[in-house]
């Protein structure tokens, strides 16, 4: 049995001890109430949020798969990727570096070229100087017999076109000569007139004689007969016969020459033309700067 001292209900009486446990109760009920209430508020949060997470639930598939991360590189493609793709930095220490390395060998050459005779004694260095001397020396003089025999061979070369040259010529002369070529130039035309009677072969060929040595280079009769050294004149019917051709009146002889030698060569004193007059024709001649002659000679069968 509890003691009366000790226990307030024992104190009290019945009726008076109930008051402060049912205010206590009272007490409880009201803080169980507003626990109740704050559970009551926290929930509709609770319930809120988890629509939210839905919804992202469900949209999260319409905005695509999610990308993987990208697994890290490794050392080694790191250094491949450097060496494929430079950056303008890796590019431009490159090209530092390049530089350094340029000027730093060029310093050692250019160090190692001035110690070379560094440590040489006097008397070394006038041996040297001596052994360059005469190896300027010798290119000197090879470089004069080089210059001796370029004028050699300038001059071997200036002989043989010469020669060569002075054979085309002689090619033209004799080509003119032996009636091949035709000619251009200055020279007389002389017209021979049968009136009162027949030119005689062998004083055509006195005219012909006389224009030779007179410096006729080219003389053609009637521009047919191209006459030359070994051409014939021979007395026909009806006419003269020159190289096997038959020629009749008037005999137009074209000489080419110095025009004023040549005329004198016919019309001096008892000369070709009082000849050809007295066998009965008539003789004209006349200078003519531009004549030329179109008869040639056929090589090899010497004929016209």
């Amino acid at each position: 049995m509890p003691d009366p001292k000790t226990d307030p209900r024992a104190a009290s009486p019945a009726g008076e001890s109930r008051p402060p446990e049912v205010e206590g109760a009272a007490d409880g009920d009201e803080q169980l109430e507003d626990r109740e209430q704050g559970a009551t508020q926290e929930r509709p949060d609770e319930t809120s949020a988890e629509p939210s997470r839905s919804e992202e639930q469900r949209r999260a598939p319409d905005s695509g798969p999610v990308a993987e991360p990208e697994a890290p590189l490794t050392g080694r493609d790191r250094l491949v990727d450097a060496l494929t793709h430079p950056r303008r930095g890796q590019v431009l220490a490159a090209v530092l570096l390049a530089l350094v390395a340029f000027a730093g060998v060029t310093q050692v050459r250019t160090n190692v070229d001035d110690s070379t005779y560094a440590g040489s004694r006097e008397q070394d260095l006038i041996d040297i100087l001596s052994g360059l001397a005469g190896t300027t020396q010798r290119a000197q003089s090879q470089l004069q017999e080089l210059e001796r025999t370029k004028e050699r061979l300038d001059s071997d070369t200036s002989k043989r076109e010469a020669a060569l040259q002075e054979a085309q010529n002689k090619v033209s002369t004799l080509s003119v000569l032996a009636g091949l070529v035709p000619v251009r130039g200055p020279g007389i035309k002389v017209t021979i007139e049968e009136k009162t009677g027949a030119v005689k072969s062998e004083n055509l060929l006195d005219l012909i004689e006389e224009l030779r040595t007179n410096g006729a280079e080219a003389i053609a009769i009637n521009d047919l007969v191209r006459v030359v050294a070994q051409s014939s004149i021979e007395q026909g019917v009806g006419g003269l016969v020159v190289d096997g051709k038959l020629l009749t009146s008037p005999y137009v002889v074209s000489v080419i020459g110095d025009p004023a030698v040549l005329k004198s060569a016919v019309t001096f004193g008892r000369g070709p033309a009082d000849e050809l007059e007295g066998d009965g024709a008539d003789v004209q001649v006349a200078q003519v700067q531009d004549l030329q002659i179109h008869a040639v000679r056929k090589a090899g069968d010497g004929t016209s």
